[in-house]
């Protein structure tokens, strides 16, 4: 086996999410004409050009890109099992890693409390997630379980929980004239450029959260995209342009300089907990069920509307139904 260049890798992986050799040094605690010498050498062993060096300006070329897009999960993992055998190692309790979209709600940041007073040894610690990059870090390994908007339609991953069925609104600046409105047909999103979701998300899932047409086929106009919601509401605030959310993140996203209006004539959306089928464990399947329990056994309090009637409107995946003790799988389509 040829041996595994950690530092060049680490190197390249930097430079790439930082585009700058300055800060990628930085972060590396190495010279700038160091990260240079160790990004040469990885393209000597690769074989081309990775990384486009101009005066003004650092870029991947598509090799780069996609060698990025591949290592960096890769990268991530390892990192995660390493940490995990020295944690065995010390006797120190492992934590629950889930990634969440957007924001952990005040109920659900309960729920994940609440484990962890009931079983220190098995606390869960939360990360998040780009928005437009749901299942990429779970899909490595990098984290245990992610709270992800749906469909899901993974054949690696299953669905413990579906729960928070919200309506869709429109963030708008508080001077575009859909601020002044009770609702907005989706429809009228071919007359106001939105920001779209933008990241690696398979294009099932970007064709619900960042749609091309509306659904009587009017082309939406679009402008740079968004990699979490607090990018898209800062180009909401900034510009005429618009940004699809569900109710609830538009509920813990509230500023003074942008307005939630109802949209209608979308479906609503809900979230689902979601793992690796390979890496099924009791801990998983006590955090489903404390989910599910608290969205009151998967019926939203507000709606009333069944987990099941949710997963006719969104895909789901490989579901797992978790009743006490005891788990059973089922595909619902």
């Amino acid at each position: 086996m040829a041996e595994l260049p950690v530092r060049e890798i680490e190197c390249f992986i930097v430079l790439a999410e930082e585009l700058h050799f300055g800060r990628a040094g930085e972060r590396l605690f190495v010279s700038q004409s160091r990260v240079s010498q160790l990004v040469r050498a990885f393209e000597r062993r690769i074989g081309a050009r990775l990384v486009e060096r101009t005066s003004r300006r650092v870029e991947l070329t598509p090799l780069g890109a996609d060698l990025y897009a591949s290592l960096e999960p890769a990268h991530r993992a390892l990192v995660t099992v390493l940490d995990d055998a020295r944690l065995r190692a010390r006797g120190t309790p492992r934590r629950l890693r889930v990634g969440f979209q957007g924001a952990i709600y005040p109920a659900l940041a309960a729920v994940l409390a609440q484990l962890g007073r009931d079983d220190p040894e098995r606390a869960v610690s939360t990360h998040e997630l780009p928005l437009g990059d749901p299942f990429t870090q779970v899909l490595a390994g990098s984290i245990d379980a992610a709270i992800v908007l749906l469909p899901v339609d993974e054949p690696e991953l299953v669905t413990g929980a579906v729960f928070s069925r919200r309506p869709p609104v429109l963030a708008v600046s508080k001077s575009h004239p859909f601020a002044a409105l009770d609702t907005v047909s989706v429809e009228r999103l071919a007359e106001i450029t939105t920001v779209p979701v933008t990241g690696a998300a398979p294009r099932y899932w970007l064709d619900v959260h960042a749609p091309a047409t509306t659904p009587g086929g009017r082309a939406i106009p679009v402008t740079a995209g968004a990699g979490t919601i607090q990018e898209g509401l800062s180009e909401v605030a900034s510009a005429q342009v618009g940004l699809v959310v569900c109710a609830a993140t538009a509920e813990y996203s509230q500023r003074p300089d942008v307005a939630f209006v109802p949209l209608t004539g979308l479906p609503d959306s809900a979230l689902g907990l979601v793992w690796r089928a390979d890496r099924d464990s009791d801990e998983l399947r006590r955090l489903a069920e404390a989910v599910q329990a608290a969205d009151d056994h998967v019926v939203d309090a507000d709606h009333g509307t069944p987990a099941a009637a949710l997963d006719q409107e969104h895909p789901v995946g490989p579901r797992i139904a978790v009743v006490g003790d005891l788990l059973v799988e089922h595909a619902e389509r």
